[in-house]
């Protein structure tokens, strides 16, 4: 079985506070990118292994796919194990979620192959235990995700916009990102009161907004000329994802995002990649053998 597991961008993400357990709660406006992994399942093995070239991706316990499978199987009784096989196309830990959309692919897919012996509220569920972005990788249409991440509203006020993804070629520790947050420097709230309230569509030239952004970009430069070099060559829009490092910027005019990609690639730090919002969940089963 091949599963498509897509990438993703926050759109707005404004931090709210730390909670006890060391989880900070937040909001976010999230979207699902057309910019793959796929993730291969082989059933009916006698245990569970995952594998990948890439060098950044653990073929152990620690990575996400795997412990999505062992949970699945925990939960439905089987005996058995699963072949996880990813090939990693979404940079690794660079605010796009890839891990987290491994995770969710092999618990859909797990799903689809055992006949759908739980709802999607359960494999929500199930997955906010592996990630905090998990369950939008399940639920893979535009949310406003709040909490740590596990509740998920549908959002209706996107409009389509080519997206051009600059990764700028580091990786940058989720942990420390948020360790190193000043809560009181927080700035995303008041500008995002009507979009929460669902009062109004979203404006990317208004809107976009990352309380994370400031403290990366105060330690990386090229987070700031990345944003800049979007803007310069026609985005309405540019904004660092998640934890970064990778910075994104909102096209309305396909043929300026594919010019604004063959000059931004000339930068040879950067990867630069041309993707498509998915406005609704496309499906996921490439092949079920």
């Amino acid at each position: 079985m091949k599963i498509l597991s897509p990438a993703k961008i926050n759109l707005f993400l404004h931090i709210t506070g730390k909670r006890k357990d060391g989880y900070h709660n937040l909001v976010s406006l999230m979207c699902c990118l057309g910019f793959y992994d796929t993730v291969s399942l082989k059933l009916d093995v006698k245990e569970t292994t995952v594998s990948c070239v890439h060098p950044n991706v653990p073929e152990d316990e620690t990575n996400l796919a795997f412990r999505a499978a062992i949970l699945f199987s925990n939960g439905f009784d089987q005996n058995g194990g699963v072949g996880i096989t990813i090939e990693k196309n979404i940079p690794v830990a660079a605010g796009l979620g890839g891990g987290s959309s491994n995770a969710a692919a092999v618990l859909l897919g797990l799903n689809h192959h055992h006949g759908y012996p739980f709802s999607m509220k359960q494999l929500m569920s199930m997955g906010l235990s592996i990630g905090a972005d998990v369950p939008f990788f399940i639920f893979r249409k535009p949310a406003i995700a709040s909490g740590i991440g596990g509740k998920l509203e549908a959002y209706h006020g996107l409009v389509n916009h080519k997206i051009l993804l600059v990764f700028p070629g580091f990786r940058i520790s989720t942990a420390d990102v948020y360790k190193s947050l000043n809560l009181g420097l927080t700035k995303c709230k008041k500008k995002l009161k009507q979009v929460l309230l669902n009062m109004e569509d979203f404006d990317p030239g208004f809107h976009l907004c990352n309380d994370l952004e400031t403290v990366v970009e105060s330690k990386y430069p090229a987070i700031s000329e990345a944003k800049k070099a979007l803007l310069n060559q026609g985005a309405i829009g540019a904004l660092m994802s998640g934890s970064g490092p990778s910075v994104f910027g909102l096209f309305s005019d396909s043929e300026k995002a594919k010019k604004a990609s063959i000059t931004l690639s000339r930068n040879d730090k950067w990867h630069i990649y041309l993707a498509d919002m998915m406005m609704q969940d496309q499906g996921y089963i490439l092949q079920d053998s």
